[in-house]
């Protein structure tokens, strides 16, 4: 995610990175350590031993990182550069009006931790069902044999029984279970309801992907829903719903189906054992309780030039 984000390979600020959100991500990891980032009165900094102290000298130092590439850049803007903070640097708005440092520190923080692991996590979900289930695994292999051996990762990203697959995998157990709060700002009725202003609404990823009126058989996986029908944004929201939805929703979806696809083409893989597995909480998202444990048992043709990709975490 650094690499993609800032477009960093190198360098003392890329460790001191990657060392500050691994340990940010790593907090929040149990369901009790996360709880304040949700309640505020949790929000008690007793030092940097505490939980809530750490979290906000971590927060400084990374702050103080960010601002620091930010000012690089604008001082050294090259046209040549790709990665999402050049282009987040390139874009304005309607009135020709660049982004400001605080905003930019604010997209590139929502990247940097909403890509950290929630990508990896999908992608160990579609390898456990795509190895639960044989027959997803050798439809999706007929679909990616067609590509050949060289295929373009555009081409990739299009194929439609992947995008089922990866849109399944998204749904029967979304990484991110809750939308961010909405604050009611008039009266209005939801379903038979009065919400009064002032009200918060957080919505549920999890429990609108289980609405047997919208999925039939929701415990069941079935890319094949995907193809039969066209969700709403208001239906099928693992990167939230309506028009305010995860800024990293294209590069997320285009690195799982690359990194699927690149896996699935190159080795057999086998679970280590046929037990189920079933979601846990991890923090704010939801991960196979056990971990996906598997084993290579061969090796696929190779195509002639790997595709490249990027990797969650």
């Amino acid at each position: 995610m650094l690499e993609a984000v800032f477009g960093l390979r190198e360098g003392e600020r890329l460790q001191q990175l990657r060392r500050l959100v691994v340990s940010m991500a790593e907090m929040f990891r149990s369901p009790l350590a996360s709880s304040p980032l949700f309640f505020e009165f949790l929000q008690q900094d007793w030092g940097a031993w505490s939980p809530w102290g750490k979290f906000v000298r971590d927060r400084a130092q990374i702050d103080q990182l960010l601002y620091a590439e930010i000012a690089e850049r604008r001082a050294n803007l090259r046209s040549d550069r790709i990665d999402i903070l050049s282009l987040l640097m390139s874009a304005t708005d309607e009135d020709g009006q660049p982004m400001t440092d605080q905003e930019l520190r604010d997209e590139l923080m929502t990247l940097l931790f909403a890509g950290h692991e929630t990508t990896a996590t999908a992608m160990s979900w579609a390898i456990y069902w795509t190895h639960h289930l044989p027959h997803v695994r050798e439809k999706l292999l007929q679909e990616l044999g067609t590509l050949g051996n060289n295929p373009d990762p555009t081409h990739i990203f299009r194929l439609p029984y992947l995008t089922a697959v990866c849109n399944e995998t998204l749904r029967i157990y979304p990484v991110g279970m809750l939308t961010f709060p909405r604050l009611v700002k008039e009266r209005v009725e939801l379903l038979g309801q009065t919400l009064e202003p002032g009200a918060i609404l957080v919505g549920c990823m999890y429990l609108v992907h289980q609405r047997e009126d919208l999925y039939p058989q929701p415990k069941q996986f079935r890319p094949e829903r995907f193809l039969e029908r066209q969700f709403s944004p208001y239906e099928f929201i693992p990167f939230g719903g309506g028009s305010r939805r995860c800024i990293g929703e294209a590069l997320a979806l285009f690195e799982l189906k690359l990194v699927l696809a690149t896996l699935l083409s190159r080795y057999h893989f086998a679970l280590t054992d046929n037990h189920p597995e079933v979601p846990r909480r991890r923090g704010v998202t939801l991960s196979p309780k056990n971990g996906v444990k598997i084993r290579i048992t061969g090796q696929r043709i190779r195509q002639e030039t790997p595709i490249a990709v990027g990797v969650g975490k």
